[in-house]
C-alpha cells in the first residue's frame, strides 16, 4: 500500500512508510471516509495526532487547512519517520512532534494545551484507546465543540463519557471502526 496525501495542499505527495509489521497505517478508504466525515471541521483547527505512526493522519489534516498539528508518538522510528513526512510534506512551521508516551502527553497538557480535533488509533489489543479517552475527559484537554476520532478494531466498545463529553457516530469499514466522540460547550468547572 503506497501511502499519501488524498486532498488539499499536500495532495498527491507520497509519504514515507514504515519497515516491519509495528506499524499499521490507516488505510486510504477509511482515512478518506474519515476525513469525509470532518471536513468541515477542520479550517484553522488544532489537532493532536496520538498514537502518530507516520503522522499520515495530521499530516492529511493539515493539508486540509488545519492551523497546527502536535503528533505524539513513543517508537524512534515513528519518530523519524513522522518527521521526515512533515519535512515532505513542507508543514515545519505548523508541526510539533513529541516523542513520549500518550498518557504521560495527555497529563502534560493539564491546565495548558487545548486541541479542536485528536486523532486515537492506538494499538488495537490493547487497553490503549479507553484509557486515554477518560485522559482526555478528565483533564478536558478539547475545546468547546472539539472532535475525538478513535479508530478500533470492530469488537471495541466506546466506555461511558462524562459530560460535557458525549460519543457520536460509529462508521464501520470491514473490520474497522470509527466512533466520533465530541465535546459540548461551556461547561462550568
Amino acid at each position: 500500500m503506497e501511502m499519501r496525501i488524498i486532498s488539499g495542499s499536500a495532495r498527491g505527495r507520497k509519504l514515507r512508510e514504515p519497515q516491519g509489521v509495528d506499524t499499521r497505517p490507516t488505510t486510504d478508504k477509511v482515512k478518506e471516509s474519515l476525513f469525509n466525515i470532518i471536513q468541515f471541521e477542520l479550517e484553522g483547527r488544532r489537532v493532536l495526532d496520538l498514537f502518530a505512526g507516520t503522522g499520515q493522519l495530521g499530516l492529511e489534516a493539515l493539508s486540509r487547512g488545519a492551523e497546527h498539528c502536535t503528533f505524539v508518538d513513543q517508537r524512534k522510528e515513528s519518530a523519524a519517520l513522522v518527521r521526515e513526512n512533515i519535512k515532505l510534506c513542507r508543514f515545519e512551521d505548523r508541526s510539533r512532534f513529541v516523542q513520549g508516551e500518550a498518557q504521560a502527553f495527555l497529563t502534560s497538557c493539564l491546565n495548558r494545551e487545548r486541541f479542536d480535533i485528536v486523532f486515537l488509533d492506538p494499538p488495537y489489543k490493547t487497553d490503549l484507546l479507553k484509557q486515554c479517552l477518560e485522559k482526555i475527559a478528565r483533564f478536558d484537554i478539547l475545546r468547546e465543540y472539539g472532535i475525538i476520532v478513535c479508530e478500533s478494531g470492530m469488537e471495541w466498545t466506546l466506555p461511558a463519557l462524562e459530560p460535557p463529553y458525549e460519543a457520536g457516530r460509529e462508521y464501520r469499514y470491514g473490520q474497522i471502526k470509527l466512533t466520533v466522540c465530541r465535546r459540548a460547550g461551556s461547561v462550568n468547572r
